[in-house]
């Protein structure tokens, strides 16, 4: 049994379990929460950065970080599944790529607000990483993704992508939503494509002061 290392609000996590799923790999991974700010944790062990998601193979050996996990559960499920071949491939990877990126700008943000005091956190930096997340989300809205009829039409870029935007709900509050029209309708047909989405749902919440690190 494979043991993947996460926690409910991790978007990175979350995208792991929505590919096994997708994959139908999911009665072969045990998810294992995971404290990333306890020096007990084992994952510092598992992984030496310290960070999730992590897959631990029934030999021990650890796979990290999600791209490498999404990847290696396409493998096991047979290739070619969420990652295409020719030149799909690369359309895919690219979205992979600017979810990714949307969800590490997320998560610095609330990094800033988690872990410095109020008086010493920098707002330029803050904006710095809105604004990532603005022109990821303005890029879309004008140029959305197909929308998905059934979960065999989800791809590592989509389900990414998901992921971001239930990042942006969980801890931002959704505000997202009022600004792309598009891309919301996108997001519930992927939601109603996928119901492995709603089940790996953390209630909203905005960012908080103090909370163990989610990724």
């Amino acid at each position: 049994m494979l043991v993947l290392r996460s926690s409910p609000a991790s978007p990175f996590g979350r995208k792991a379990k929505l590919a096994a799923t997708i994959l139908g790999l999911k009665d072969q991974i045990t998810v294992e929460a995971t404290n990333t700010a306890s020096p007990e944790d084992s994952i510092r062990q598992q992984n030496p950065l310290g960070k999730i998601p992590a897959l631990i193979l029934e030999d021990g050996s650890a796979l990290y970080d999600s791209r490498v996990i999404v990847e290696y559960l396409d493998h096991m499920a047979g290739g070619a599944k969420i990652f295409p071949t020719g030149a799909a491939r690369f359309r895919v990877l690219t979205m992979q790529a600017l979810a990714d990126g949307m969800m590490d700008a997320g998560i610095s943000q609330v990094y800033e607000s988690r872990f410095r005091p109020k008086e010493f956190r920098f707002k330029d930096w803050t904006d710095y990483q809105s604004a990532k997340v603005s022109r990821a989300l303005n890029m879309l809205e004008a140029t959305p993704p197909a929308n998905l009829k059934t979960q065999d039409d989800a791809d590592a870029g989509s389900i990414a992508l998901a992921c971001a935007l239930g990042y942006l709900d969980l801890r931002f509050g959704g505000e997202w939503r009022a600004n792309y029209p598009k891309l919301v309708a996108w997001l519930d047909t992927f939601e109603a494509a996928v119901p492995s989405y709603a089940a790996t749902r953390v209630d909203p919440a905005p960012i908080p002061d103090k909370e163990s690190p989610l990724r």
